[in-house]
């Protein structure tokens, strides 16, 4: 008679069995496929010229440094790019574009801090505002939040042609419904104590400025 019962002792056990290597199994697939499923890094692309890309000082002291120091202290976790390339135009972020967007991951936001050499060079401002249109378009259409960095010249080629440089950063603003900084060296430009000696590049002291006056309308962004 000990053969029948052994028998009903061994069915009896098996569901308890059965859902302990379920439960296993289902675990380790948690295990495996967590690292698969987890989601690439948001990056916020600076794509810009030597204004961005911090000529004159040490790499931790431009603005996309400062930035990405600032998320790190309030809990966004974003990774900053810096795409800036002293000496570039309009055309060239243009062309440089394209490559930027099909590195991945694809970037969040993207602040866009070009003009300045175009204007200086007394370049078309015409073809400026086409070529900075183009990027926003692009940038969106990848879904990518567009931020305009307004830009100022000097009136070195006269009062039209500077008046006009910096409307284009406003008037492109409200045609494509994107946020602006209005002019990108606000406090900076004028002051000797935030420029190094050539009087266009900030310093470090003038990158902590520009840094704030990015931030009030970078964070909003944020959130989205």
């Amino acid at each position: 008679m000990s053969a029948p019962v052994a028998s009903v002792a061994i069915v009896a056990y098996c569901p308890a069995i059965h859902r302990f290597f379920y439960a296993l199994l289902v675990l380790l697939l948690m295990m495996i496929q967590t690292p698969l499923q987890a989601q690439p890094p948001a990056v916020i692309l600076c794509l810009g010229d030597s204004l961005t890309a911090g000529y004159g000082v040490e790499a931790e002291a431009a603005y996309p440094a400062l930035l990405q120091v600032r998320l790190r202290q309030e809990g966004y976790p974003y990774t900053v790019v810096n795409a800036g390339i002293s000496g570039d135009t309009t055309a060239g972020g243009l062309r440089r574009l394209e490559g930027l967007l099909h590195h991945p991951p694809t970037p969040r936001i993207a602040l866009l801090s070009l003009g300045a050499n175009d204007g200086l060079r007394g370049l078309s401002l015409q073809e400026m505002k086409e070529n900075l249109a183009r990027m926003i378009d692009r940038l969106q259409q990848a879904g990518v939040r567009p931020l305009l960095l307004g830009m100022r010249i000097p009136p070195n080629y006269g009062r039209a042609y500077s008046e006009r440089f910096a409307a284009i950063y406003t008037e492109l603003a409200q045609e494509k419904s994107i946020p602006l900084v209005p002019f990108l060296l606000e406090q900076v430009a004028t002051d000797p104590t935030r420029n190094q000696g050539d009087g266009i590049h900030p310093n470090a002291a003038g990158y902590r400025q520009v840094l704030a006056n990015i931030w009030p309308v970078l964070q909003p962004l944020l959130h989205e």
